[in-house]
């Protein structure tokens, strides 16, 4: 059996990135929606032989027999779409950060503007599969996680579940990505003059993904300084986490926090202690890998994790989403 899934910003480089995953899944048929001019939008990223694509008006999901709708879109635009789609009856996944945040106060301080909608904020579940999977099944409305926080929280949270850490010290996270991660639309700041043999900071403590980490990782504000990065590459994100270990905690503790986490999870990799993961490693995948070090002398410890930001953090995390909510196997078109 075949689902018609609709992909509302296909012409984003995440919305470019589902539909691929998606047109080599065995069970969903693709149907691009476009929502905007193509003028101003710019060119179709990706498109297959035979794909279809039709105008998303209001009676599109009906009208095209759409089982569920991905929307890759900005978080203004996905305000306006998803209760229209949700109100037709299709599940929807947003990948945008338009519904993260529970509240509607959340959602004005870190992103500057006003929410209308307050109910679908609390009603949506905030997709990562490996905290929220039970939640994610019976769902039909998905806030697809942003990508720094995707590869934070699955580093921090088994260490605070576990009171590995010593809070007071406070958590540092430094923070890479590749210029996909900003988006396809053109601006000085991810021109390639700009950006190649560069490296530049240009997100502190207030980048709205920083909410993210707090919320799911169970962590306060003052407890977690956070740095975003842009490297000159196309995609990928690495991240190093520092933190002080609570008093006489060992390298096997960190070690067993993390494989009584993870250990039957498909798209987590761990590494042994002292060896870290790399970009290259999760390129064009849905892999998290993670990798630490602990100096049991000082008590200070880091952990490195890396994703690919339009895999796990964006697209291929919003094709597992999809497969829990649609009763396929998790790993379904992913690998």
């Amino acid at each position: 059996m075949s689902f018609r899934v609709g992909v509302a910003g296909h012409r984003g480089y995440s919305g470019a990135e589902l539909v691929r995953l998606l047109t080599r899944h065995p069970s969903t048929q693709p149907v691009l929606l476009d929502h905007r001019e193509a003028a101003a939008e710019g060119p179709v990223y990706v498109t297959r032989p035979g794909m279809e694509r039709v105008d998303l008006n209001t009676d599109v999901v009906r009208r095209e027999h759409l089982d569920l709708v991905f929307l890759a879109t900005p978080p203004e635009v996905s305000l306006e779409l998803a209760p229209r789609m949700l109100d037709a009856g299709a599940p929807v996944i947003d990948l945008s950060g338009a519904f993260r945040l529970a509240t509607a106060e959340r959602y004005a301080r870190w992103y500057n503007a006003g929410h209308p909608h307050a109910a679908l904020l609390a009603e949506a579940v905030y997709g990562l599969p490996e905290f929220y999977r039970e939640r994610i099944a019976g769902a039909r409305f998905i806030a697809n996680p942003g990508c720094y926080p995707t590869a934070a929280n699955l580093a921090i949270r088994p260490l605070i579940a576990n009171g590995l850490v010593e809070r007071s010290a406070g958590i540092i996270c430094d923070a890479k990505s590749g210029v996909s991660g900003a988006g396809r639309k053109a601006s000085l700041k991810t021109s390639f003059c700009e950006v190649t043999e560069n490296f530049l900071v240009y997100g502190g403590r207030t980048h709205r993904h920083v909410p993210e980490v707090l919320m799911n990782s169970c962590l306060e504000e003052s407890e977690f300084s956070f740095t975003a990065q842009l490297l000159p590459l196309d995609r990928g994100i690495l991240e190093t986490i520092y933190f002080r270990t609570a008093r006489g905690v060992k390298p096997d503790e960190i070690a067993d926090a993390y494989l009584a986490s993870y250990r039957t999870e498909p798209f987590i990799r761990l590494h042994a202690a002292g060896s870290f993961p790399d970009l290259r490693q999760v390129a064009r995948t849905n892999f998290c890998d993670i990798g630490f070090e602990l100096d049991e002398i000082t008590g200070r410890g880091l952990v490195v994790t890396a994703i690919d930001n339009l895999g796990k953090g964006a697209a291929g995390q919003a094709i597992q989403n999809m497969n829990l909510m649609l009763g396929f196997p998790e790993t379904e078109g992913l690998l």
